[in-house]
């Protein structure tokens, strides 16, 4: 990839960054990560820089957040002191990493508050046997849905795959 991008680059770049809003990722992570994804050689926070025309510190702050996701990993290149960057190019592994991640940060500390919450209901004479009855239930179905969410995000990838299109599932042009 030249630091001069093709219409068809440009045009997934900035629809990912448009995207990244909408799943709450800030717009220069995404089109960051949309870059290192396309990228056929790891870059350094330079050429991210000069090929997207943004900040230092926006490329620095969005390949820290990339790299603690582990979706960007950095890279050595022999001769160049600088450090690269390159995106997982695997987009079956790409889900999965983003959607364990997701899993850590945000459903597993939800079951724990819903815990407590239930903890709290069963001892609180205030609160409803209908309140703590609907948080019953809303932590069984977390509980079944991330364990089965376990299951699958742990199987290889073919395995997976297969799964999906079972049924017609996954399918286009049919």
């Amino acid at each position: 990839m030249s630091n001069a991008l093709t219409k068809t680059e440009e045009a997934f770049i900035l629809h990912w960054g448009q995207m990244g809003t909408q799943w709450g990722i800030n717009r220069t992570v995404a089109q960051v990560h949309a870059l290192l994804y396309l990228s056929e050689k790891p870059l350094n926070a330079e050429e991210i820089c000069e090929i997207l025309n943004v900040a230092r510190s926006n490329v620095s702050t969005s390949l820290k957040e990339l790299t603690g996701w582990g979706i960007v990993k950095k890279t050595a290149i022999l001769g160049d002191k600088r450090d690269h960057f390159a995106s997982v190019k695997d987009v079956w592994e790409l889900a999965r990493i983003i959607a364990v991640e997701r899993k850590k940060r945000e459903i597993d500390p939800t079951l724990s508050v819903i815990r407590e919450c239930i903890q709290e209901a069963e001892q609180d004479q205030e609160t409803s046997e209908s309140t703590t009855e609907r948080l019953k239930n809303m932590y069984e179905f977390l509980e079944v849905t991330t364990a089965a969410f376990d299951r699958v995000s742990n199987l290889p990838t073919p395995l997976l795959k297969g799964m999906l299109k079972v049924g017609g599932v996954g399918r286009t042009g049919d």
